[in-house]
């Protein structure tokens, strides 16, 4: 079955689940609407043909973006600096900046962090989500961990940060440098040998970019020396926020 077919199966397994008929779309479309369904798509359990259709195709992204090797990359005291689509990397974790349900997000291709890992990794982690929060919602600054599923990494990390209104608070830092140490500290736990963090916080949650960057690597270097051995790579997606981290690592 090739990518076309796959993509037909799969679209006509969730129309169903809607009550739908598949509609009809050119090639270029089918990509975007499948992820858009799976976006809206409810926790709820999928039937096996769906998971092994849904796995091959997404696997298949995953090979044609490419594999960043995290142990090649280029590393001062143990943190690397990459710039890039975080669902690349084979890092043993990688991070999720999630909200409060830890549910993933629910608006159709929206281009935050949590709406990408999800959808790259498969239903499954929405699924395992919804059964650890059981309706409850996730305290700022905790992490809860699913697997990796359809992603080059073995396990996502899932965290809330705080929401910046104004001014940013004592209590907006305490709450994101709880965010990495909480990480750091799961990673040494579970013996991992890297973890990737993205910009937590900074996007719409309205963390201004510059002070979450010093909390971040300042959050790091507390923890590095005790995590045996442990890589840290600080993922960024902008040239802006590249240059930000590149100036406060500089510092180190």
């Amino acid at each position: 079955m090739d990518r076309s077919q796959l993509l037909d199966k799969l679209i006509g397994i969730l129309s169903a689940e809607r009550g739908e008929s598949a509609p009809k779309l050119a090639e270029e479309r089918k990509p975007d609407y499948f992820r858009a369904l799976c976006n809206v798509r409810p926790p709820v359990p999928a039937g096996e043909e769906f998971l092994r259709l849904q796995d091959e195709y997404l696997s298949d992204c995953t090979r044609q973006k490419g594999v960043v090797d995290v142990d090649k990359l280029e590393y001062r005291g143990n943190i690397a600096l990459w710039r890039g689509d975080i669902t690349r990397l084979n890092a043993d974790a990688i991070v999720n900046a999630c909200n409060c349900a830890l549910l993933g997000c629910f608006v159709p291709l929206h281009g935050c962090i949590d709406n990408a890992i999800h959808s790259a990794a498969g239903v499954q982690v929405r699924l395992d989500c919804n059964s650890m929060m059981k309706g409850a919602l996730e305290p700022n600054g905790r992490v809860r961990v699913t697997k990796g599923y359809n992603l080059p990494c073995k396990y996502i990390f899932h965290t809330v940060g705080p929401q910046v209104s104004g001014a940013v608070t004592a209590q907006n830092r305490a709450d994101l440098k709880s965010c990495y140490l909480s990480c750091m500290d799961r990673a040494t736990e579970m013996g991992l040998r890297s973890i990737a963090f993205c910009c937590i916080s900074t996007g719409v949650y309205g963390y201004p970019k510059e002070q979450a960057c010093a909390v971040a690597v300042s959050a790091v270097k507390e923890k590095l020396s005790a995590a045996g051995g442990l890589k840290v790579i600080f993922n960024v997606f902008s040239k802006e926020d590249e240059e930000i981290y590149e100036r406060e690592l500089a510092a180190i």
